[in-house]
């Protein structure tokens, strides 16, 4: 099968064409924006990518258009390629939907859902599996440093699939991981995001209700103690076996962490089954761990052989990654972009370092959600554990600076990227972190600023 791929370079498209590759078809694919990294791994793949979004695309002749969420229908002419198919009755479909019926039929299908943590977990879950032999397949929304790659087929059984809340297409607005049918399904955790799709808490809840209504009676779902909004889901109806995770209080059955984030016992009630000793800092990340070696255990994977593999644990790129340091001052990469994430982020490299080491939290608002200005209130919160705050305004619609008031002389904003960078260089001390956190490249901040402190030192 020739299949052509509309919105190829984003994280999910890209590694669904490697898994399509892999499996033997044709693959094509176009984009707004094709560069590298993800423009770099497919054409090593053979992929042909063409820029753009035209209309005489039409002459690859696929056998199926497999359509991403990035196109949608607008009177400004975007997408005429899009236009084209629709005006030619040519078969499209959602990339959901094709991984479903290509890739996930007859798979024991692993989810990883939540509003943070997924790619992590994900990936921990995927390692966890491969340790044991279980030789899973993956798709993953980042790149694993345990395997280089964001995706592949596997040879056994499993498949372990970063299951997101986003609407599937333009014509499909259900979320992503309702096409998935997981036997085993973790839920990390639940809040309010992607407010430009969602009304409110409640309307994703409903379509995490939906993910739950598919899993099988001799399915699992893994289910984080500490999030009411789960807990409501549950009650909306609930047919599969529950093993919760991440209480604060012994309860039978429950899987909890006793110690620090950086090493900690794992409880099954009051009694322990596990140690895990990692790389990995933070509260979110011992979370993490919990809700994979649950996962796990439902392939027979005992929380021991667990616990020995997360000890081989490399994390993901641009989660809490260092990229250098340059006089004396590290500075780090992260994804963290929702106001929870954010928190989480500091606090884990807090925990990391010396007390009298400084944090320098840079971040840019990039989301739908937070271009909105919804969660803005929250920086504040956010942002407490760090000594110096600094926020890119470019491309916001509300003021950064009246959102960060009440951290004081601790918050500043730059206009850009690069009005940052000087902000930042020239706070900077030896002994500091400076943590980078955004979802996009973030006008390449980070090299820009080992350059930058270079020359100062």
């Amino acid at each position: 099968m020739h299949i052509h791929i509309l919105g190829i370079c984003g994280t999910f498209m890209g590694g669904l064409a490697a898994l399509a590759r892999e499996a033997g078809h044709k693959v094509t694919g176009c984009d707004a924006n094709v560069y590298p990294p993800m423009s770099t791994q497919l054409e090593q793949l053979g992929i042909e990518l063409i820029s753009g979004f035209g209309a005489e695309q039409l002459e690859l002749e696929p056998d199926l258009f497999v359509i991403g969420n990035v196109v949608t229908r607008s009177s400004e002419g975007r997408f005429p390629l899009m236009e084209a198919i629709l005006d030619a009755g040519l078969p499209y479909t959602s990339g959901p939907q094709w991984l479903a019926e290509h890739v996930l039929q007859g798979r024991h299908v692993l989810a990883v859902a939540g509003t943070h943590g997924k790619t992590t977990t994900t990936s921990m879950l995927a390692w966890i599996l491969e340790h044991a032999g279980l030789k899973p397949g993956f798709l993953v929304g980042g790149v694993p440093e345990n395997f280089g790659v964001s995706a592949r087929l596997g040879s056994g059984a499993p498949f372990v699939i970063e299951a997101d809340e986003y609407d599937t297409a333009f014509f499909d607005k259900r979320s992503k991981f309702v096409h998935y049918h997981p036997r085993t399904a973790i839920l990390n955790n639940l809040e309010f995001d992607h407010a430009d799709i969602f009304a409110d808490l409640a309307a994703i809840e409903t379509q995490f209700h939906h993910l739950v209504r598919t899993v099988p009676a001799s399915g699992r779902l893994v289910v984080n103690a500490r999030e009411e909004a789960l807990q409501r889901v549950l009650t909306r109806g609930c047919w599969s076996e529950v093993q919760r995770f991440g209480g604060r209080k012994e309860e039978p059955g429950l899987l909890r962490a006793r110690g620090e984030p950086q090493a900690f016992d794992v409880l099954r009630g009051s009694l322990k089954v596990a140690r895990v000793e990692w790389e990995l800092s933070g509260e979110h990340n011992q979370l993490n761990a919990l809700a994979a070696i649950a996962a796990a255990e439902h392939l027979g994977v005992t929380p021991e052989q667990s616990a020995a593999a997360l000890r081989e644990f490399k994390n993901v790129k641009r989660r809490m990654e260092l990229r250098g340091e340059a006089g004396g001052v590290k500075v780090y990469d992260d994804f963290a972009h929702h106001p929870t994430a954010i928190r989480t982020t500091v606090n884990g490299l807090r925990r990391r370092i010396a007390p009298a080491e400084r944090i320098l939290a840079v971040f840019e608002p990039r989301s739908n959600t937070m271009k909105l200005g919804t969660m803005k209130a929250q920086l504040p919160w956010a942002l407490e554990e760090a000594d110096l705050s600094f926020c890119n305004q470019d491309g916001l619609s509300w003021d950064a600076a009246e959102a960060l008031l009440p951290l004081g002389a601790q918050g500043l904003v730059g206009a850009n990227a690069d009005a940052l960078v000087a902000l930042v260089v020239k706070a900077a001390k030896p002994g500091d972190h400076i943590l980078c956190m955004s979802n996009g490249g973030f006008g390449g901040i980070h090299q820009k600023l080992l350059d930058a402190l270079s020359k100062k030192a």
